[in-house]
């Protein structure tokens, strides 16, 4: 939470150019009779109830960080942006979040991974629905060593479960370095979800954030 002013409840730089298209995962999978309220993809319980963007900008520089860290576990993506204020309006704040993720190394990368919870199941799912996808995040993670890292964002709730399974289906089948890549893009467009949603002047704060979180 911010300090200093407080942030309760929540360069300019132009964005560079996007690299190319990478590949994302379908909506259509199966499970459709699984409850779908994942945990695991939308910003983490414990981050920072959203303030306003006059806020972030005027928060100390430990208390910007921290928020920041809630959006993305890279010290250097947060560092950056923290130390690129203040931003005059949420378009400037979000092109340079996704500048500092373009710049991310293998690892900051890493680090940020490291922290990113795997999408789980709401405790009230069926017990066969939560052994169905353990298994398929404990394939995943043997195979690329990190938590299978997507964007819910733009995706209606009724899909999200269908959405996992079948991004972890699909994308089990990519060379190491190509989900690399991928996992690098969907991380990208976690925080900046999740930054829009902190800095948000009206935030709802019994609703989830829209990335990934609570299926």
């Amino acid at each position: 939470m911010f300090e200093e002013p407080t942030l309760s409840s929540d360069s300019h730089a132009g964005p560079r150019k996007r690299p190319p298209t990478l590949h994302h995962t379908p909506r259509a999978q199966g499970r459709a009779a699984i409850p779908n309220q994942l945990r695991g993809t939308s910003v983490p319980t414990a981050a920072p109830e959203p303030g306003g963007l006059d806020r972030f900008n005027r928060a100390s520089v430990g208390a910007a960080e921290a928020a920041l860290l809630s959006c993305c576990a890279s010290r250097r993506w947060a560092a950056r942006i923290t130390a690129h204020r203040p931003y005059p309006d949420l378009d400037a704040l979000l092109a340079a979040a996704d500048e500092a993720s373009y710049d991310l190394s293998a690892g900051d990368l890493a680090e940020a991974l490291a922290e990113e919870p795997s999408p789980g199941l709401h405790e009230s799912a069926p017990q066969a629905a939560h052994m169905a996808l353990g298994a398929a995040h404990a394939r995943y993670e043997s195979s690329f060593g990190h938590a299978f890292v997507i964007c819910l964002d733009g995706v209606s709730p009724a899909e999200h479960l269908d959405e996992v399974l079948a991004g972890i289906r699909v994308r089990m089948n990519n060379e190491r370095d190509e989900e690399h890549s991928i996992a690098a893009e969907e991380l990208r467009r976690l925080a900046r979800a999740r930054l829009a949603h902190l800095v948000s002047n009206h935030p709802e704060p019994d609703t989830p954030s829209p990335a990934h979180g609570v299926l």
